[in-house]
């Protein structure tokens, strides 16, 4: 769904469905929140489609023992210093320190199959993509409430839903901020240049805004009168979301000169939502506007699917064949089929270097950025284009200051339904327990642990610092 957010904004502000005026679309607009803590951390979720293949995950100088145990998914830890990286991994080669490998992590909570939608972020089966699937807040969102900031969390998506061939502008992304709730998210780099950056790039529509929020404050103000009861509430709650869009732009302001100084370059070439920008030329772009959008304070959380089943890759040089991902996923229907899986991880993986080049360039406190920064990269659906989902092979990178004991590794969980397994559910609850929210547990139940009467709640405790 393609929003025109002034539009909006005129159509359903004053009106009793009030669509502006929920938590989604607060976070849409940057709704503001509290002064970041003093020990700031920043994340950045990755999700990639047709799942991980554990196989290409293996390290190639595993000793014949470590080969054994990888392909029999017996848990085991090794140093990566001591070894060569998968060739789709070795552009991150010079941060190996900083890496973890983590197999064994199951995804049967959310399920595999073509798409997860919001299930993966959230630790729940979403299903179709309808609002009374989403269960709870993703993991996203609970992480952005720990480090608030001024746009809290913010989710790029070059995501293209079936039956379409391309997607710009505001649209329906995959986090949730609330159990049915569904966010937004930016669906082209210039969109997301345009909007998160406007405060310098284009006062005068930042003017245009700040007259229609107070506009419209005040017509809610006065609809106020001879209401009670729900009625009263609604409008109540419109107001004070207003109120916060008005509080965060002038937060927003106040970070003028840093934004400045941070405002990344967009190539020419996405004007118009971008049609004749390569997926390459994506990627590099919105890679620019996240380390943009964090070193301005904008944000500390972003989730950012950089490709889905349905997203175009006739353009990477590697695809002589014109195939999909889709396709891909189906192996047998194209010849080297792993190949062009390598070649894609390999983009994302440029992708992921960037951000971690970039973030180490720039100072903070005693150290850089990328100190108080993990990203992760994850797949959508578990091991595979139809799963299975009781693996999820991820490639971690944590900066020094992370609160995970896990960085320098190659690790293997116990594998699923047995003793010692960890679901996705527990690494949620990990990073939540790690960063400062004390949750007993996060996200569903494996049915499986469950018939099997095995202990499933709660952190990987030896995964927090």
């Amino acid at each position: 769904m393609l929003i025109n957010r002034r539009e909006l904004l005129r159509s359903t502000a004053l009106g009793t469905t009030g669509l502006a005026m929920t938590p989604a679309f607060n976070h849409l607009l940057a709704a503001p929140a509290e002064a970041s803590p003093d020990h700031l951390h920043r994340f950045i979720f990755i999700r990639k489609s047709n799942g991980n293949l554990t196989t290409q995950f293996g390290l190639p100088s595993f000793s014949s023992d470590e080969l054994k145990k990888h392909e029999e998914k017996q848990a085991f830890d090794l140093d990566l210093d001591r070894h060569e990286l998968p060739e789709w991994l070795q552009t991150l080669d010079d941060y190996k320190h900083n890496m973890t490998i983590l197999h064994g992590i199951s995804m049967s909570v959310s399920g595999g199959g073509h798409y997860s939608y919001s299930g993966c972020m959230g630790a729940y089966k979403a299903g179709r993509d309808i609002l009374s699937n989403i269960k709870r807040a993703t993991i996203d969102f609970e992480l952005a409430r720990l480090f608030p900031s001024p746009f809290g969390h913010v989710e790029m998506s070059l995501a293209v839903p079936h039956g379409r061939d391309h997607r710009t502008g505001i649209v329906s992304g995959y986090s949730a901020p609330a159990a049915k709730q569904r966010n937004y998210c930016y669906a082209d780099p210039m969109t997301a240049h345009q909007e998160l950056f406007k405060s310098v790039t284009n006062t005068e529509e930042v003017a245009s805004d700040i007259a229609l929020f107070d506009y419209l404050h005040e017509q809610e103000n006065r609809n106020l009168s001879g209401l009670s009861g729900n009625e009263r509430l609604k409008i109540s709650d419109q107001i004070a979301s207003l109120q916060a869009i008005r509080d965060r732009n002038t937060k927003v302001e106040s970070l003028g000169e840093k934004v400045k100084q941070h405002l990344p370059e967009i190539d020419p070439i996405h004007a118009g939502g971008g049609e004749d920008a390569t997926l390459p030329q994506k990627q590099a772009a919105f890679t620019d506007i996240i380390v943009g959008a964090m070193a301005s304070g904008l944000t500390n959380v972003v989730t950012y699917t950089i490709d889905d089943l349905g997203t175009d890759i006739t353009s990477l040089p590697e695809n002589n064949q014109k195939t999909s991902i889709h396709q891909i996923g189906h192996g047998g229907q194209i010849s080297g089929a792993a190949e062009m899986r390598n070649a894609i991880k390999t983009h994302h993986m440029k992708q992921v270097k960037t951000l971690v080049t970039k973030l180490s360039a720039i100072p903070e406190g005693d150290g850089t950025m990328f100190d108080n920064t993990t990203i992760i990269y994850m797949p959508e659906t578990g091991a595979g284009h139809h799963s299975p989902d009781t693996e999820a092979p991820m490639v971690i990178m944590s900066g020094k200051n992370t609160k995970l004991d896990i960085a320098g590794r190659y690790i293997r969980l116990p594998f699923h339904g047995t003793k010692g397994h960890m679901t996705l559910s527990n690494w949620y609850t990990t990073l939540l327990n790690a960063h400062g929210n004390p949750i007993e547990h996060y996200g569903d139940l494996d049915l499986t642990m469950q018939r099997n009467r095995l202990p499933q709640t709660g952190p990987i405790k030896r995964f927090i610092a």
